[in-house]
């Protein structure tokens, strides 16, 4: 039986994932927010449809019936998980699923004054989106605890790879330096977030959870400093948050302050990161021309 991905928000980290099992011989299909946006996805090759909380292409619950994986990565709004409003019916119908993968964040762990968490630790989101991303995780493992789907959660770090990195932001001249002792952020490469997946497919565990993120939380400031450092560029003088003048999301992130654990990943799925750290992960990027 042919293996088929149906990727729930085929957006920046679901793409790199749905194109590898593509080239593996898999049949792919994906959504978007808009009609526009599926048929730029069709433009590259997918199978697409448009899917948001207001209507959706009746054709993606067919979809979701003949696959043999689904994942999710569309983020939930003040009203809920739009996926689990839309599609809880047909996902819980579909016959042929083996693995359900739910893409979340570590922002659900809180802020642990520098500290380590791990998947065991008690979930205390500080801000309201992170809030509904716990909601939405209880959504999701509802479906594994009520009904026995296949559901696994993946909690992500800050993300970045091509096209979406500090090399990217230090060249377009938005990159800041806050100056915040102690304050540190754990972070994940793209093509990283697919291997897990990709071991997780190979050895599923229905109902866990497993950090994605590196071996190396680090300070913000200092990663801008590397980006600096390979651009040849001085890197921008230390700032307040107050002299920052951040946006409402950027400062969330600094609301947060926590050095996530990957055990999990490697002792379980063993995976071995190809960018275990953020200097090798700009290093490579640089070299590739970002």
């Amino acid at each position: 039986m042919r293996k088929s991905l149906i990727c729930l928000g085929l957006g920046y980290s679901a793409k790199v994932i749905a194109q590898r099992l593509r080239d593996r011989g898999w049949q792919v299909a994906g959504t978007a927010r808009s009609k526009e946006s599926a048929e730029a996805l069709r433009q590259a090759g997918f199978e697409a449809f448009a899917l948001s909380r207001e209507s959706h292409d009746p054709a993606v619950e067919a979809a979701v019936a003949g696959a043999t994986h689904l994942l999710s990565s569309v983020p939930p709004d003040e009203a809920g998980d739009p996926v689990l409003d839309s599609l809880k019916p047909a996902i819980i119908a579909a016959e042929r699923l083996e693995w359900i993968g739910y893409l979340s964040t570590t922002g659900v762990y809180g802020t642990r004054e520098g500290g380590w968490v791990d998947e065991d630790s008690e979930l205390q989101p500080t801000s309201e989106r992170s809030r509904r991303r716990v909601a939405a995780e209880r959504g999701w493992l509802l479906l594994h605890e009520r009904w026995g789907l296949p559901v696994h959660l993946f909690r992500l770090a800050g993300i970045y790879g091509p096209g979406r990195n500090t090399l990217r932001t230090v060249r377009e001249g938005k990159a800041k330096r806050i100056d915040l002792p102690g304050q540190v952020f754990s972070r994940i490469h793209v093509t990283d977030i697919a291997a897990v997946l990709e071991a997780s497919i190979a050895r599923p565990n229905p109902g866990a959870s497993y950090n994605l993120c590196d071996d190396k939380p680090s300070e913000p400031e200092k990663v801008v400093a590397f980006a600096c450092a390979l651009l040849g560029r001085e890197p921008p003088p230390l700032l307040t948050l107050e002299e920052a003048d951040l946006s409402p999301m950027a400062m969330s992130f600094y609301r947060d302050n926590k050095r996530v654990s990957n055990r999990r990943i490697r002792e379980e799925l063993a995976v071995e990161l190809s960018y275990p750290d953020f200097e090798t992960g700009l290093r490579a990027l640089y070299e590739a021309g970002e």
